[in-house]
């Protein structure tokens, strides 16, 4: 597949948020139960828990991805290629931190899906290191006018610097 040019970033940054946006949404589902057994006449105690709960760093990670996936519009160069090695580790320890609780009485479900997100996060990241020097950046309109327009010239007396305040212009910023 052929991730240059404009189809490239906007794949990539759909995937990555789509993805981190699974990934917040996971996590604040429930992905288990546990019973506590109390004496008897008591009945037993059921708390759920949520993926939050199971693994704390993965709503944090989720933001994360999301914010990169904004990022990607923003930035070019090597800081883009810098923002592709964060966005492939942290797809990477969502993986790893999401599948942690299936040994600790999580369903299944729920840390697989974020298991395939954060893999889909870290593809993003991947492609953004390979293909992200080809992606188009933010027009120069977003950007600061390295030099200032050329003014008339500057006003001679006193009476001619409080008429540019009075006009709304700052004479002190005149050539």
């Amino acid at each position: 597949m052929n991730l240059t040019g404009r189809r490239g970033i906007t794949v990539a940054v759909v995937l990555c948020a789509a993805a981190s946006a699974l990934v917040l949404f996971a996590a604040s589902r429930v992905w288990g139960e546990v019973t506590t057994v109390r004496p008897a006449p008591l009945p037993p105690t059921v708390a759920r828990r949520t993926g939050a709960s199971f693994a704390p760093w993965l709503p944090a990670l989720g933001i994360v991805g999301l914010a990169g996936a904004g990022a990607l519009v923003a930035i070019r160069g090597a800081v883009r290629t810098v923002l592709g090695c964060v966005l492939t580790a942290c797809g990477l320890g969502t993986v790893a931190v999401a599948l942690v609780p299936l040994g600790r009485g999580a369903g299944a479900l729920w840390p697989v899906g974020c298991a395939v997100a954060g893999l889909l996060v870290a593809a993003t990241g991947l492609a953004t290191v390979g293909w992200g020097r080809t992606w188009p950046a933010m027009g120069a309109r977003y950007e600061r006018p390295a030099t200032r327009p050329p003014t008339e010239r500057k006003p001679a007396s006193q009476a001619e610097l409080w008429d540019a305040l009075d006009r709304g212009e700052d004479p002190t910023e005149r050539d």
